[in-house]
């Protein structure tokens, strides 16, 4: 059993147990890592030659990067479908959904030109399997990944926000840690020329949905949809298995309030994509928020690693060796982001993250250059230099931009509207990544370390429009944070610092509590509840 039995709230004199409020938190994380799992797995697949052979492609072919990022494309559609049925349907049935999708392209994946002897038997209709899995798993994890944050809001109320949400995208770098691992292992002890040596790592990812489907039972529905859906019996017992009796008719009313004020203001997607509507100032930080992480390079670095860590003159075991270090350290780095997000806040991580990727960037050109075309230059020192420089660009994106742009929408949209932010924000981010990743392993044949020097200016652009247009969202209750909309129409301006005297540039400062004089910072504030 994942999981053990638990109660909504520890009995004096009884053995604890983990909390329905736990189990929620394990659940969304694990769904999170499924990512990460996919961008570790496909790294060193790409460089696999039984898997170049069996889809008949050349390791510099583009059609390699096509491979890739149509899974982009699947998660564009898979966070349309997903969201239309959470709310027509639930939050669950949509997730469950979403695992049985994914699990139906993992497994497509697995089988595209299976033979007893690793030959081809199948012709073009391999690289055809491998595309079509490749786009449906992309649908499934699409789709958890626009369902997956509602979800969990919707059942959470306490806490920090972007404390919660960092936390949960370690394990989305768990996620990339664990599959590079074992891509890695199998590739050292069966070889490169291996069917297994790439079919396992792929077949391994149906541990993800598995697990999830087989505990999805235990958690209950959002409170929130059953409200929507005039089931207010159903939403009782939903707050009572997470808060307890004393608590559920309270937090229902609470509920039924914040319903009854969201039923009077209905806002669709021509309200947020057109310009004018009442929406579309936040959705153009939301979708700008992804193209920019995009723009980091990022998505590149974590499916590309091996081949990057070559360009710096690492051969072709050592870089894959290097790769893994620098996961490890991304991975441990995380815990620095959820240290700090609601401390210095969203944006002033956001653009110092940028200033360091684009120096970091910056560097990489020169190392990369002084390793393949100065032949007096010892190979070792630009090795060491272009590792250092690489570790610290990845801890950089890790604490600085990785969390804070799938948080931003969370925290501008009123809730009438959230929904269909989250949905907007993965389909951006969908298109963008499938972008990114179609063009690299061009970039990687053609510019070489030049590419370095291509990321390294859209970092630069990436924290200019940052510093000028995304106002600080964290530390501040909904309310406030509407207040830079609807001041910044007032004034005709979306520049953060002409906005209300610039008082969006920074995090706020903590406020007393007036009774005991404690600090109560709005951070605190519960994501979805109404505050009348």
């Amino acid at each position: 059993m994942p999981f053990p039995p638990s109660t909504a709230g520890d009995t004096a004199g009884t053995k604890p147990t983990i909390s329905k409020k736990h189990e929620i938190i394990i659940f969304s994380s694990t769904a999170i890592a499924l990512y990460g799992y996919d961008q570790g797995m496909m790294s060193l697949i790409n460089t696999n030659r039984s898997y170049l052979r069996t889809m008949a492609i050349a390791e510099t072919s583009p059609i390699v990067g096509i491979i890739v990022s149509v899974y982009y494309l699947g998660c564009t559609v898979g966070a349309v479908l997903a969201s239309y049925w959470a709310d027509k349907k639930g939050r669950k049935p949509s997730i469950s959904a979403c695992l049985a999708t994914t699990m139906l392209g993992n497994l497509l994946m697995f089988i595209a030109g299976l033979s007893p002897n690793g030959s081809d038997p199948w012709g073009g209709a391999s690289l055809a399997l491998m595309l079509a899995g490749r786009v449906i798993l992309g649908v499934g994890v699409g789709g958890i990944d626009a369902t997956i944050p509602v979800f969990s809001s919707e059942l959470s109320k306490d806490g920090a926000r972007g404390r919660a949400l960092a936390q949960e995208f370690q394990m989305n770098i768990f996620g990339l840690l664990m599959a590079f691992a074992i891509n890695l292992r199998v590739t050292i002890a069966l070889g490169k020329d291996n069917q297994w040596a790439w079919r396992i790592p792929i077949v391994v990812m149906q541990a993800f949905p598995i697990l999830l489907v087989s505990t999805i039972s235990r958690l209950p529905e959002s409170p929130r949809w059953y409200i929507s859906m005039d089931r207010k019996d159903d939403a009782r017992r939903a707050l009572a298995a997470l808060h307890g009796d004393a608590k559920a008719e309270d937090m229902l009313d609470e509920i039924h309030r914040a319903q009854q004020e969201e039923s009077d203001e209905k806002i669709g997607y021509i309200d947020m994509l057109v310009p004018g509507g009442s929406q579309f100032h936040p959705t153009m930080l939301a979708v700008m928020g992804q193209v920019n992480q995009a723009l980091t390079g990022y998505g590149a670095v974590s499916v590309y690693g091996p081949q990057i860590f070559e360009l710096l003159g690492f051969g072709v075991r050592e870089a894959e060796y290097v790769t893994l270090g620098n996961y490890i350290s991304y991975f441990l780095m995380m815990t620095l982001a959820w240290m700090t997000i609601d401390v210095l806040g969203r944006r002033k991580l956001m653009v110092w993250g940028s200033g360091g990727l684009a120096t970091c960037f910056a560097l990489l050109t020169v190392f990369g250059g002084l390793s393949l075309d100065v032949g007096h230059i010892s190979v070792l020192v630009t090795e060491i230099l272009g590792s250092i420089t690489l570790f610290v660009a990845t801890a950089i994106f890790g604490v600085c931009w990785l969390a804070t742009v799938w948080l931003i929408p969370t925290e501008i949209y009123p809730s009438g509207a959230r929904a269909q932010g989250s949905s907007v924000s993965v389909i951006v981010w969908g298109l963008t990544n499938f972008t990114i990743t179609l063009i690299t392993p061009i970039l990687f044949n053609n510019a070489k370390y030049w590419l370095f020097l291509v990321f390294a200016a859209t970092n630069a652009f990436a924290g200019w429009w940052t510093w000028c247009y995304s106002p600080e969202t964290g530390g501040r209750s909904f309310e406030e944070n509407q207040e830079f909309f609807i001041t910044a129409r007032e004034e005709g301006s979306w520049a953060v610092r002409k906005v209300d005297g610039g008082k969006f540039l920074y995090i706020p400062r903590k406020e007393k509590d007036a009774e005991d004089g404690k600090d109560v910072p709005s951070e605190t504030a519960p994501l979805l509840g109404s505050r009348t």
